[in-house]
């Protein structure tokens, strides 16, 4: 039996306990959070009981869910304890922090996962394989889609470290990961369209240009609004072809008639659209520990995903291309 604790009874780190409870040989090893009501109703929909911190630590593998602000403190203790580490993204907000937790980590020699889990959604999973298998020759135009539904409560938004390291760090994973290279140049353009998003210093509409060396162009766009829903679309065009993934519908059903054709709108929220992205990401972080040859996005990943996020916003605010 796979023990794993979980640190952080809030929406992602129930999502990870739920998905762990679900899976045949993996126990719960306990549910750790400040919050003794959210904890202790995790642990019970999981089977499991509410712990300390550092019981948390002493289980062999742990799950962090909490605050961003603890992230990096969190991935030292369990290095310290020898434990395997499955963080959410991002590691810290400062590349700095981030890189002495990284070396933490190596000189422990544990286990560190990040949850890019867009990685495991199967829609782009599957354009992955397709562009490394060349079927639409070489990539040379990747465009990705990412709209929320709506902007975030305000007090989040403050403590977000601004769109480009909280929402497009995630776009910038997955540029990463399907172009296969480094990009080596940064130009953004960003606004604050929304009241409430200005009052918190933010940003809320953003266009990213990646530039690689080899020639390949990625291009990101980001809203803090869609009134459609949960607008989540990647377009790899090739020198032989294109892929494209869509948003997902809660159903494939068309309607027509004299109003013309409908569908259902995409799905409301990250939860509904990557609910099987998430299975998929802790699967593999188990597969991981049982040592299977698995890959997956590792603390390596965080920090370049963090640098083209610092880069985006010197950009945005110079209007000039910064290197990489």
């Amino acid at each position: 039996m796979r023990d794993v604790a979980v640190i952080g009874a809030g929406r992602i780190g129930a999502i990870h306990a739920r998905n762990l409870a679900a899976m045949p040989g993996v126990r719960v090893a306990g549910i750790a959070d400040p919050d003794a009501a959210a904890a202790s109703r995790l642990a019970a929909a999981c089977r499991t009981e509410v712990i300390a911190l550092d019981a948390a630590f002493a289980a062999g593998a742990v799950v962090i869910a909490s605050p961003t602000p603890t992230h990096a403190d969190f991935v030292e203790r369990a290095a310290a304890a020898g434990c395997a580490v499955f963080c959410e993204k991002p590691l810290d907000l400062d590349a700095g922090r981030v890189r002495a937790c990284l070396a933490a980590a190596t000189r422990a020699s544990i286990l560190l996962m990040v949850g890019f889990n867009r990685r495991f959604d199967p829609s782009f999973a599957a354009l992955k394989a397709t562009i490394a298998a060349g079927v639409i020759g070489r990539l040379e135009l990747l465009s990705i889609t990412s709209r929320d539904p709506a902007p975030p409560p305000a007090a989040y938004l403050r403590a977000s470290g601004g769109l480009f390291r909280d929402m497009t760090i995630h776009d910038f994973d997955m540029a990463r990961f399907l172009l296969d290279e480094e990009p080596v140049g940064v130009h953004a353009t960003a606004s604050a369209l929304l009241d409430e998003v200005r009052a918190a210093g933010d940003i809320d509409t953003a266009a990213v240009t990646l530039r690689t060396a080899s020639g390949a162009i990625a291009t990101i766009t980001n809203s803090r609004r869609a009134s459609y829903g949960y607008d989540q679309r990647i377009e790899a065009h090739g020198a032989d072809g294109l892929v494209a993934a869509g948003n997902r519908t809660a159903t494939s059903l068309t309607l027509a008639d004299r109003h013309g054709f409908r569908t259902d709108p995409a799905l409301p929220f990250f939860l509904e659209r990557y609910e099987a992205a998430y299975r998929a990401e802790i699967a593999t972080f188990i597969a991981a520990l049982d040592g299977e040859d698995v890959t997956f996005p590792g603390g390596e990943d965080g920090l370049r995903a963090l640098l083209i996020a610092d880069a985006a916003l010197e950009s945005s605010r110079s209007g000039r291309e910064v290197a990489l």
